[in-house]
């Protein structure tokens, strides 16, 4: 069983900036590519980001792209959100996840998920 245990969330004024860390029980933390997911109130869970195994290839959603900034430490089994220049929209629940041996971007591509952590952007 692989537990993930997000941090790192809070409130933040519009242009701030926040980093969520996001660290990973057992030894197979380096064989998995892991994600990033949000879920506003009233709104479906949606894709943020994922980074491969090794850390060398990230993906982005377009509503994010340039702003936030996924990596991992394989060695600390933690993979981090670094959110700057951060907008009202972003506030959410944000939950890490790991995704299964095929790849994509939809939840259910994902099979162990954190508690997540909120994040709010004030206006």
């Amino acid at each position: 069983q692989v537990q993930l245990v997000e941090s790192g969330g809070g409130l933040v004024q519009t242009g701030g900036s926040l980093r969520l860390s996001c660290a990973a029980s057992g030894r197979t933390f380096s064989s998995y590519s892991m994600g990033w997911f949000r879920q506003a109130p009233g709104q479906e869970r949606e894709f943020v980001a994922t980074i491969s195994r090794s850390g060398d290839s990230t993906y982005y959603a377009d509503s994010v792209k340039g702003r936030f900034t996924i990596s991992r430490d394989n060695t600390k089994n933690t993979v981090y959100l670094q959110m700057n220049s951060l907008k009202p929209e972003d506030t959410a629940v944000y939950y890490c996840a790991r995704q299964r041996v095929v790849p994509g971007t939809r939840p259910t591509d994902f099979d162990f998920w954190g508690q997540g952590t909120q994040v709010t952007v004030s206006s």
